[in-house]
């Protein structure tokens, strides 16, 4: 049976400054994220350039229980020569009866798993960097045969860290499994999904380094996939080998899905789910292809918006014109698509197409307050996207518009003359690319009839317009109650040293509404990327530091979940 648990963001406190308290028992506590006021050095901080072997790790200290009632205390005060007392029984003047620190079976565990990780982090970067040399680009069929070599690479890797593994057809791209099912009698079973195709490195001249080669500057991994989403991804297959590596089993029972179209809309994905239901049924579904909402800040996503990506046409005159001798008289395919463009936001940026918001689920009045009670700087943003202001729909602020509010944008513009100097053109067609971001309870296919029909009634006459639905997917919100998401949070707190936040987020998982819907299986989003990583352009990186958290925080889930 799926864990299952009914949404109820306000039963979230989300407070200013505060110290978040490590959680180590398996207790199930009342719900509680705690907001940690920003800093400079919580929005932009950068790691100073250095060796990957030099870099800080996360002590395993804090893994450590205290038990009490020991016999026979021990002194651990500090003499000359940086020694310490070690009297027993109480002969030294200054012992304490102060508990000592001893591991519990469950810490002694993590603290192996942990050291693993530790030990082998040159050689998992090593292969990290091989996996981020394919370029596995799904949307070019130029690079078939390059998905096609990250899938194998991907099962082999699986191989090599315990699990069964399998490259399973598709009508398009293949789907990698993997499966690990040794777990004790009436052990969960938890689903794993990820992606190994990655977005277009296009345009290539705004890279400081090649896409394809992964290097390391400032604590950052660059790469095209590095955080989208091979390097989150690939931290999962390692979590699973240390367990397996040192220990020689996982609580639980493991299936790793990782797909090769999500970065052109999964289109083949809930077919595949559909066929192979009875082969993926499990309790919960894991997913890492998000962000934090701040370094050093683990979240928890309550929220996805959908999407449905749409082509129009606008076709005129059989070839292009010369504007000085049909000019005025012919209608201009370009500013016929202008027009129908300006026609879809009204002043105050609505989207003007005719029951846009019909199926929009509202958000309270307090869950509204919690988002904007986020320790979010709307200059910091602003800046960071280079933009002269922000601006959007009135009525909203900024997280609001980016997780809980629909938006209709221009992707791409083509027609005409556009190359250097002066061609005097009337052009024969214009292109535009157009998504819809979508929030509960709109559908893809909802949206392309009301924005079919709303640019059918705006055309103008001298020209025949088409719409095309390239691809789409369903919102979802999250039920952020129940074990999965319990031990979620413990393990992510265990792991950053502060509870996570709740977080929403404003792009697309397809696939995420597909589990639930068909799996019937609640699903936790605990994403390891940052704002900023640049994720489909020039530049992508990922935060090593959160590369190397995020594979304790995911080892520890095991653990955590083991205990649910």
């Amino acid at each position: 049976m799926a864990w299952s648990g009914v949404f109820n963001l306000t039963a979230i406190t989300m407070s200013g400054p505060t110290a978040a308290s490590a959680r180590s028992d398996g207790d199930s506590a009342p719900l509680m994220a705690r907001v940690i006021a920003p800093s400079d050095k919580l929005h932009a901080q950068e790691t100073p350039a250095r060796s990957r072997s030099a870099l800080s790790r996360t002590p395993i200290r804090s893994l450590v229980t205290k038990i009490p009632n020991l016999q026979s205390p021990v002194c651990n005060h500090s003499l000359a020569n940086n020694r310490r007392c070690v009297a027993q029984n109480g002969n030294c003047a200054r012992a304490s009866r102060a508990p000592v620190s001893v591991p519990s079976a469950h810490q002694a565990n993590a603290m192996t798993v942990l050291s693993y990780l530790e030990s082998n982090d040159t050689r998992i970067h090593d292969e990290l960097f091989d996996f981020l040399r394919i370029p596995s680009v799904s949307a070019r069929s130029e690079h078939k045969a390059d998905v096609a070599k990250a899938a194998d690479w991907l099962a082999d890797r699986m191989r090599a860290a315990g699990l069964s593994a399998e490259v399973l057809p598709t009508a398009g791209h293949p789907v990698v499994l993997g499966e690990w099912r040794k777990a004790r009698p009436g052990a969960k079973t938890i689903l794993v999904y990820g992606h190994y195709d990655v977005q277009p490195a296009e345009p290539l001249e705004l890279w400081e380094s090649p896409p394809f080669e992964p290097v390391v500057r400032d604590g950052r991994i660059y790469a095209r996939g590095s955080v989208d989403d091979k390097g989150q991804l690939f931290l999962h297959i390692k979590a699973l080998e240390a367990h397996l590596a040192t220990l020689g089993t996982i609580p639980v029972n493991v299936i790793v899905l990782a797909e090769g179209e999500e970065e052109v809309g999964s289109e083949h994905l809930a077919a595949f789910i559909e066929q192979h239901a009875s082969r993926l049924a499990c309790d919960g579904v894991v997913i890492s292809d998000s962000s934090m909402f701040a370094p050093g800040l683990p979240s928890l996503l309550f929220s996805l918006r959908g999407l449905a990506y749409f082509q129009l046409d606008v076709v005129g005159p059989t070839t292009d014109l010369h504007s000085g001798s049909y000019g005025g008289a012919v209608v201009n395919p370009a500013t016929a698509l202008a027009r129908i463009i300006a026609t879809c936001h009204d002043a105050n940026w609505h989207v003007a197409v005719p029951g846009f918001y019909d199926r929009v689920r509202d958000w309270q009045p307090d869950v509204r307050a919690q988002i904007r009670a986020l320790p979010f700087d709307e200059e910091t943003f602003r800046r960071e996207t280079g933009a002269a202001s922000l601006g959007g729909e009135t009525g909203y602020s900024t997280l609001e518009r980016i997780w809980t509010r629909p938006t209709l944008e221009v992707n791409g513009l083509l027609s005409g003359y556009t190359g250097e100097g002066a061609k005097t053109v009337l052009p024969s067609k214009a292109m535009a690319k157009v998504s819809c971001r979508l929030v509960p309870d709109q559908t893809p296919d909802e949206i392309e009839q009301l924005l079919a029909a709303h640019v059918k009634r705006v055309a103008p006459a001298g020209v025949k317009v088409t719409v095309r639905h390239l691809h789409g997917g369903r919102p979802w919100r999250a039920a952020l109650e129940g074990p999965l998401f319990d031990a979620g949070r413990r393990a992510l707190e265990r792991a950053f040293g502060r509870a996570p936040v709740i977080a929403g987020e404003g792009g697309s998982i397809p696939v995420v509404d597909d589990f639930q819907r068909l799996l019937k299986s609640p699903v936790l989003l605990m994403g390891f990327g940052l704002p900023g990583e640049n994720a489909h352009a020039p530049n992508e990186w990922m935060s090593e530091e959160n590369f190397r958290t995020g594979m304790k925080a995911v080892a520890l889930l095991w653990e955590e979940l083991g205990r649910a």
